[in-house]
């Protein structure tokens, strides 16, 4: 398309004069050439120009002058003097779109240094100079010190319409700070608009060679550990050493705040870290936030939204369909509805391109076909990422004052046939190159006296074309064929230049065209078949059919997309509403109370309010929801009290890890949280992992089946610890080793030096706060360190130790160092040398939750016995059985019935090795573990004796909600797999990923060796 230039006759002149009275943009270059670089001044005129989203004026001027914008106003008003006057009639005019999520300009970041069992620890920082001691944090880094324009990419950019992003490293922890640069090709000083425009964080440590952290929990921990770190920095005068990291985090502080996460749950657990300093982050979330959008909305949080979505995988094979994850079907197909979505919740976000230029305006154009409004993507696009950048007067809006970054489009902004014609950046023109109009529809095309349909298929950058005959001379000409042939062309494109032949006769000679695409039609001359000259036009009849970016035409549904629900977990056996709490009347079952009276025969449990109301026979309430239970059995819920599912990781591996807290990363989303329930579980404490002899903090969690993260932890339990001894510990499975300690008395000195350290902590903090007003504000705080917190909290009987163990004489080691530093150890679990131990056990006052059977599995534990939980309750240890494996939690109930078998065991005190210990062992015990009024309702009504193998959970109750039906189940289970079904048909009739795999994911179970927290992959969407 060539635009159209009128000068008046003074006009050449009144931009030379402009020219002489602009100034360089960059004052202090001297040039070393002849190229004059005035930025001159300019009149757009004639196009409908939208000022900002929702503000448009039609016919109207924009004035440039300097590499800003001067004026928009109406176009019945002259054009001031000393401005070249540029016809933009028919076209339209737009702000320059926005990035804040890119690395334009930017060198490729290390690589990933990944944790290996074979290689040594890396345990200190490696990058040179007075920097962080952990080289994830890399605050001191600024973009601006790297960043060069790259001609190559800018052109990229402004193909996209993009005239400014925010570039920032995609490397470490803290990751500095990201520049706000624009995309013209400019000297590197004169893009740079604000050198330090935000501070960016992820929960990734990037190519941090150290070995800490290895979690996203131990992510979180050294965050919060730094938030501590930098405010004592800026307290210290004068400071007792230099940290160029955390003074340049304190600088950064006031800045825009931007936290990179993969996923929804990670989102929250940013805003969380956040709420705890008092930072709102700007959260660039990865693509998922529909999934729970109301919590996303809670947060408060701007976010930044990737227009990414996951392609349709190949599902030919129907078995490599099945091993497809629910959550990936479902995902696949709502991702674009992501934006639409926070949109109609109310929720603030700018949209990125994640720099695809291939992608971004056919997933823009995907996201608004699935509900996004044009206006807000264009606000997500312009004056959002301007106004969370703090820079609106200045980008997002064409006003005046602005920078001039605008862009010229043939059509409006979201048109299926929009092409970018034009992109200013800062006052300069760039007519755009490489991009390639959609030219796809029908054409009346006149060949001479000849009239033809031209119908133009395919992909933009590849047309297909083809001539019909108009339906008139289709009938005249062939009668009998029920839909004639066409006519194959060759059509091709050289810029506005068009060539195109074609054959009216199979095997006859051709008529060759050549023209222009001018401003409406397509135009020009050529030779018929015979040679003979010819002129020929063709004029759009219809635009292209709007086809996904499968190729698939998009599914409806009374006009509207037919989508499947969000459901609640987002993964198998979710639904779309949570179950509610409700008041129930359990009548006539054997309910074994676990407490002085044991089981009670046809007998009758009422809940409500989430608690048990009554216990007894004959009870009533109207009001109650009646569950005949006549032959069947109520229990308490099984509480596991050694677990690790539901966890986004297990294991950091400093030598003490107990900043760490596995409350950061509960995972409701795990499909184990709903198998638990079907094998009657109802509570977990969920450990840190065995790497280290200081773990981390554990969570206690009820399995509330669909709620949030934060929602399943047990408000108001004490704080437990997971401490180990033995072969993880001193990482016998790697030689190489060099992390402090690598023998069990090493693992010993650890513990003594940990609460040596931890008795002088407390005794400074006692010391400060003795300290009178005035001497407080000449003698500084001591520095809070996390790690000497927790130490400092089991010294105080505030958190308790839960110990893996299994040799005798290290069980008996840390007894011994408990009592020389005044505290108990809580529980001692594996603990399968307990039964040699058990009279100093109860001596000490440690519990022992410890397997059935399991032997043998390595070299400690050779020593196993299955009587071991009855040999430590007949010596007046508190036992429990544990499960410490997703699997082995759904059957609990048989592992209990072991005791019966090879202790001698009542049934009663079996049960409660599952139920009322364990929750004596976490000190919930005046809450579940029994059935007694008063307490939480959390119950189980099983077929059977829960202790035979024939027992099947009916229902599992927590909080008095039913979070598992085994009727319901059934319902569930064939309901998901219709959905599956409809899915990949859907998915097969997009055509799947060309030439793809399944795509798919195994589930990751976590045990206590598990090391690799970021190579994590996701447990969400288990099939069955």
């Amino acid at each position: 398309m060539r635009t159209r230039f009128h000068r008046s006759p003074l006009s050449g002149a009144l931009v030379l004069l402009a020219y002489a009275i602009s100034g360089h943009a960059q004052e202090t270059a001297t040039p070393n050439d002849v190229a004059d670089e005035r930025s001159g001044a300019y009149a757009l005129t004639g196009a409908t120009v939208t000022i900002s989203p929702g503000k448009v004026l039609s016919d109207a001027v924009v004035l440039i002058r300097e590499g800003q914008i001067v004026a928009v106003e109406a176009g019945d008003r002259p054009v001031p003097a000393g401005y070249a006057t540029i016809d933009l009639s028919g076209r339209y005019i737009y702000p320059g779109l926005i990035d804040i999520d890119g690395t334009y300009g930017l060198p490729e970041p290390a690589k990933r240094a990944p944790f290996s069992f074979s290689k040594p620890e890396v345990l200190e920082s490696q990058t040179p100079g007075a920097y962080n001691p952990n080289q994830a944090i890399r605050a001191e880094y600024d973009a601006v010190s790297e960043f060069t324009v790259k001609a190559k990419d800018a052109a990229t950019w402004r193909g996209m319409g993009f005239g400014a992003v925010l570039t920032s490293m995609t490397d470490g922890i803290a990751r500095g700070s990201g520049a706000l640069v624009t995309l013209g090709e400019v000297s590197d000083n004169e893009a740079v608009l604000v050198p330090r425009a935000a501070a960016v964080y992820s929960f990734d440590k990037g190519s941090s060679s150290q070995s800490f952290p290895i979690s996203p929990m131990g992510a979180v921990a050294l965050l919060r550990q730094t938030y501590l770190d930098a405010t004592w920095y800026a307290g210290q005068s004068p400071k007792p050493f230099t940290d160029e990291s955390l003074g340049a985090w304190l600088e950064l502080q006031a800045l825009p705040q931007i936290f990179v996460v993969d996923d929804w749950m990670g989102a929250l657990r940013a805003d969380l870290v956040g709420d705890e300093f008092s930072v709102q982050y700007v959260i660039r979330e990865g693509g998922d936030a529909y999934q729970r959008v109301d919590a996303i909305k809670a947060m408060g949080a701007a976010l930044i939204v990737p227009l990414e979505f996951p392609e349709a995988q190949d599902v030919t094979d129907p078995f490599a369909a099945d091993r497809i994850s629910y959550t990936d079907l479902k995902h696949w197909e709502l991702a674009p509805s992501n934006a639409a979505r926070l949109e109609r919740a109310g929720v603030t976000f700018a949209l990125t391109s994640s720099g695809d230029a291939k992608q971004f305006w056919p997933r823009l154009r995907k996201a608004i076909e699935y509900g996004l409004s044009e206006e807000r993507a264009l606000a997500a696009l312009t004056t959002v990422p301007a106004a969370l950048l703090g820079e609106s007067m200045r980008l997002g809006e064409l006003r005046s004052g602005a920078i001039g970054n605008l862009i010229v489009t043939s059509a409006p902004l979201f048109d299926e046939a929009m092409v970018i014609e034009e992109n200013w950046v800062a006052g300069k023109r760039y007519r755009v190159k490489g991009h390639t109009p959609d030219r796809r529809g029908v054409y009346a095309l006149s060949v001479g006296s000849r009239a033809y349909e031209l119908h133009v298929s395919g992909k933009p950058t590849a047309p297909k074309a083809e001539l019909r005959l108009p339906v008139e001379e289709e009938i005249a000409a062939d009668t009998d064929a029920a839909e004639p042939t066409p006519i194959a062309a060759v059509l091709a494109f050289d810029g506005d230049a068009i060539t195109m032949s074609f054959s009216p006769e199979e095997d006859g000679a051709a008529i060759r065209l050549g023209g222009w695409e001018l401003d409406d039609h397509w135009a020009g001359e050529g030779r018929l078949a015979d040679g003979a000259p010819v002129k020929w036009r063709a004029v759009r009849a219809a635009n292209p059919s709007a086809e996904g970016e499968d190729g698939a035409g998009a599914e409806e549904a009374g006009g509207q997309l037919a989508l499947g629900k969000v459901i609640y977990p987002f993964t198998a056996y979710g639904t779309g509403k949570p179950p509610q709490p409700e008041a129930l009347l359990i009548r006539n079952a054997t309910v074994w109370t676990l407490e002085g009276e044991g089981k009670l025969d046809a007998a009758d449990v009422l809940v409500r309010d989430g608690r048990i109301s009554a216990v007894g026979k004959g009870l009533a309430d109207r009001d109650a929801r009646v569950i005949d239970a006549t032959g069947m059995h109520v229990t308490p819920g099984i509480i596991d009290e050694h677990s690790h599912i539901a966890l986004s990781g297990v294991n950091d591996i400093a030598t003490n890890s107990s900043m760490v807290r596995m409350g950061d990363v509960v995972n409701s989303e795990d499909v184990n949280i709903y198998r638990n329930l079907a094998g009657g579980v109802t509570a977990a404490q969920l450990l840190h992992g065995s790497a280290n002899p200081v773990g981390g903090q554990s969570a206690l969690v009820k399995m509330r089946w669909g709620m949030l993260p934060r929602e399943m932890l047990i408000d108001g339990a004490d704080g437990f610890i997971k401490f180990a001894l033995g072969e993880n510990v001193k990482r016998s499975r790697n030689p190489a080793s060099i992390r402090y300690p690598q023998t069990r008395m090493g693992v010993e000195q650890v513990f003594r030096d940990g609460f040596g350290a931890a008795r002088e902590y407390q005794a400074a903090w006692a010391a400060w706060q003795a300290l009178g007003r005035a001497e407080k504000m000449r003698i500084r705080a001591p520095r809070r360190d996390l790690v000497m917190d927790a130490m400092a909290e089991i010294l105080n009987n505030e958190r308790f130790i839960s110990c893996h163990s299994y040799v005798q004489s290290e069980i008996n080691m840390l007894m011994h160092v408990a009592d020389d530093f005044d505290f108990t150890v809580n529980t001692f679990t594996h603990i399968l040398e307990g039964y040699k131990v058990a009279d100093k056990m109860a001596a000490h006052g440690a519990a022992g939750s410890t397997f059935s059977d399991w032997w043998a599995y390595k070299w400690e534990v050779r020593y196993a016995i299955p009587y071991n939980a009855a040999l430590m309750t007949e010596a007046g240890v508190l036992s429990a059985i544990n499960s410490d494996s997703a699997e082995m939690s759904r059957r609990l109930n048989q592992e209990a019935a072991k005791s019966v078998k090879y202790g001698g065991m009542s049934e009663v005190e079996a049960l409660k090795l599952v139920t009322l210990n364990p929750a004596k062992m976490l000190h919930l015990a005046d809450r579940m573990g029994s059935i007694r009024t008063g307490k939480d309702a959390d119950l189980v009504i099983w077929t059977d004796n829960p202790l035979s193998i024939d027992a099947k959970a009916l229902h599992t109750i927590v909080d008095g909600v039913v979070r598992y039906d085994a009727v319901e189940h059934a319902a569930r289970h064939a309901a998901m797999e219709i959905e599956r079904a409809r899915l990949i048909e859907k998915m097969r009739k997009a055509k799947g990923a060309k030439g793809g795999g399944s795509g798919y994911r195994p589930q990751r179970l976590w045990h206590c060796d598990s090391l690799h927290g970021y190579e994590y992959l996701s447990n969400h969407g288990a099939h069955h």
